[in-house]
């Protein structure tokens, strides 16, 4: 069963290689960290990562970031003999900065996953060891602003605001209400990824941490934490 959780955006920022020394938003930087330490810190058998890509699959995991996407003249970190889509990758560098060193099985749910898919693949990341922790790389709208990616949609708003209640609380249940439609509109690619983490604990009781949640580029950024007290009756 899922005994913690950690959610962080999957914000290509969050590659130091290509931002640099000066880190952007440290903030959300650390805020990142502070939640895969937690993770780890709860001691589960494995972490299983789950992000948003092109098909819903498993990955190994040893392959690495490929960056080529956002700098052609990076391509792969060094070292590295495959690739991950970005959300993986991105959550393979945060596990290794926090220290973790245990096992990870690394998942995608494809983009246009139903809510069927979906829960069948969190139900089966639940089942994958007694104590699993699970890290869900998912980015809310992009549609907050007049600079945003997908420029300004006030309907982004309450979509995010609704996302990081059910999360703060514990109601992962709404989650599973997302319209699937409605977060393409908006840009919000993590919806897969939240309908997993919901599958994954249904029937349990998280307590939930906000650790960061802000719009700096007209993206919903959310991270946050979840522990598990006792089960829902």
């Amino acid at each position: 069963m899922i005994t913690a959780a950690a959610l962080c955006p999957a914000a290509p920022l969050l590659a130091r290689e290509l931002t640099g020394a000066d880190p952007v938003v440290p903030e959300l930087r650390r805020a990142c960290l502070d939640a895969v330490i937690s993770l780890a810190a709860s001691a589960p058998d494995l972490v299983a990562v789950v992000g948003a890509g092109t098909q819903t699959r498993d990955w190994p995991d040893v392959a690495g970031l490929d960056l080529s996407a956002y700098a052609p003249s990076l391509g792969r970190v060094p070292g590295n003999t495959a690739s991950v889509p970005l959300p993986l990758g991105l959550a393979a560098q945060l596990l290794d900065q926090a220290g973790y060193a245990g096992r990870r099985t690394l998942h995608t749910a494809s983009e246009s996953a139903s809510l069927d898919e979906c829960m069948a693949l969190g139900k089966r990341l639940a089942d994958l060891a007694d104590d699993v922790g699970l890290l869900v790389m998912a980015d809310g709208s992009a549609r907050r602003g007049l600079r945003a990616p997908g420029y300004l949609d006030d309907r982004s708003a309450p979509f995010d605001a609704e996302v990081e209640r059910a999360v703060r609380t514990g109601d992962l249940g709404a989650l599973l209400a997302i319209d699937p439609d409605l977060a393409r509109q908006l840009m919000a690619t993590g919806r897969p990824a939240w309908q997993v983490l919901a599958a994954a604990m249904a029937g349990l009781r998280p307590t939930g941490k906000i650790r960061y949640w802000n719009d700096p580029f007209g993206v919903a950024y959310l991270v946050a934490s979840l522990s598990v007290t006792e089960r829902a009756r």
